[in-house]
């Protein structure tokens, strides 16, 4: 159940959030802009590639890997093929992942690890296949991780990793691990790093109260040493912000390439965007007019069907499947239309469609387990133009008496601008519903 009450409370929704969870949604702005300056300093816009890939190959562990392949492919928008390298193994722990190069991947390939851990054994063993098929290697990870060094500058390239406040271990009440403690060498330097970013005129952006949202997220919470769920390697498992940390230096990849317009001026938009983001759904706004709060709200106790129309917002809605998944641990079910209102057709009239079943006004609702309800929630990276689904769509759920919630990025966005937005709103209604929800994990 979800403690509205909370999401009009600031200085409660602080205290609530131990882990730092909103905090690492409001620095994605400030870890993209770490991202590009990190690989600028690695060389990377020095790069002078000899044509295009025939293909990218992605790989790494966790949620944040596919959304990074999802994103990159709806950027690229048919340029090159866009791959995502599934591991395998008998456990889900990080050492334990195994990954394969298609039969078909060699010297004309380029292959991205992207990894916020850097020590998983299955990357380095792919990194040996990548370097006796000939394929080029450029990897996103921590610096000084062993990934890092078995790269070296004979077999690839490597990006430090922008650094956030999840570089620590969870709480032992969570799956993952301990507690680190307070004198942790790793997140003091982070802590430092942080303060010294906002220094540079890098810091997230700044809300209506003149905090930074970075501040305003409840900043001071996420340094007294506590985590959030992470994999057996201690890293984080859907980590607010660590998707953008990832992605930014690809981007900038991907612009050298000829693959995608993203270059330095449009991280720069990116982030601002972000910021932007993190301005309107940051705690101190109230759930009227912040769209994170009133989105949390709207899908308490509902099923969500994440219909997207476009590219860019079909990543998006996997995104949101991912972060709900991860974080407040709630079901989502993503389709592209027109085929969701074919695929999902059946939930908006099924049994667990409104309205299904008699509804006895004075029954005993207080040991009633509760019963998902669909509610559709329509993403879209540009308005609708003539050959749009959207108003067949509206007409579907209408006539099936099914709530739905819009989501659309600001008129003129650019893809990059229309991702943030739609990406990072999510990360916020996420967060929100993890620490409202009475029967989160989080809570």
């Amino acid at each position: 159940m979800l403690d509205e009450t909370l999401l009009d409370a600031p200085e409660a929704l602080a205290r609530a959030d131990v882990r730092g969870l909103l905090r690492g949604v409001a620095e994605a702005g400030a870890r993209v802009r770490t991202g590009v300056r990190h690989a600028t300093e690695a060389g990377l816009e020095k790069l002078r590639p000899e044509g295009r890939p025939r293909a990218l190959l992605v790989a790494g562990p966790g949620p944040a890997t596919a959304c990074v392949a999802d994103l990159l492919g709806a950027l690229t928008g048919g340029a090159v093929p866009v791959t995502l390298l599934r591991p395998s193994g008998a456990h889900t722990a990080a050492g334990a992942l195994r990954w394969s190069l298609p039969g078909w991947a060699g010297p004309v390939d380029l292959l991205l690890l992207v990894t916020p851990d850097g020590t998983e054994p299955g990357l380095t063993a792919l990194l040996e296949q990548a370097y006796r098929r000939g394929c080029a290697v450029v990897a996103v990870t921590p610096e000084g991780a062993p990934l890092t060094d078995a790269l070296g500058e004979r077999r690839g390239f490597a990006v430090p990793l922008a650094p956030g406040p999840y570089e620590i271990y969870a709480s032992p009440d969570m799956p993952g691990g301990p507690v680190t403690e307070d004198t942790d060498d790793r997140f003091r330097d982070v802590s430092t790093a942080g303060e010294a970013e906002q220094a540079d005129g890098e810091s997230a952006a700044v809300g209506a109260d003149g905090e930074s949202a970075t501040a305003a997220a409840g900043g001071s919470a996420a340094r007294r040493g506590n985590g959030t769920p992470v994999g057996d390697a201690g890293r984080p498992v859907g980590a607010p912000g660590t998707f953008w940390a990832l992605l930014a230096p690809l981007l900038l990849l991907t612009d050298r390439l000829g693959l995608t317009e993203s270059g330095p001026s449009a991280l720069g938009a990116l982030a601002d965007r972000l910021d932007e983001v993190a301005e309107r759904c940051g705690p101190a706004i109230p759930p009227y007019s912040n769209p994170g709060k009133t989105l949390a709200v709207e899908l308490a106790g509902a099923l969500p069907l994440m219909w997207s129309e476009g590219g860019i917002a079909g990543a998006a809605a996997r995104h949101w499947t991912a972060a709900f998944t991860a974080l407040p641990g709630r079901p989502a079910l993503p389709a592209e239309l027109p085929e969701a209102m074919t695929v999902h057709g059946a939930l908006l009239a099924g049994p667990y469609a409104s309205g299904a079943g008699e509804d006895d006004f004075f029954r005993d609702r207080v040991e009633e387990p509760e019963i998902l309800r669909p509610r559709v929630v329509l993403l879209r990276e540009a308005p609708p133009g003539a050959d749009s689904a959207t108003v067949a769509a509206r007409d579907l759920v209408y006539a099936h008496d099914t709530p739905l919630s819009e989501l659309e990025p600001a008129e003129g966005s650019s893809s990059l601008q229309a991702a943030a937005e739609l990406i990072a709103t999510a990360d916020f209604c996420a967060v929100y519903l993890a620490l409202a929800d009475t029967d989160s994990p989080w809570a």
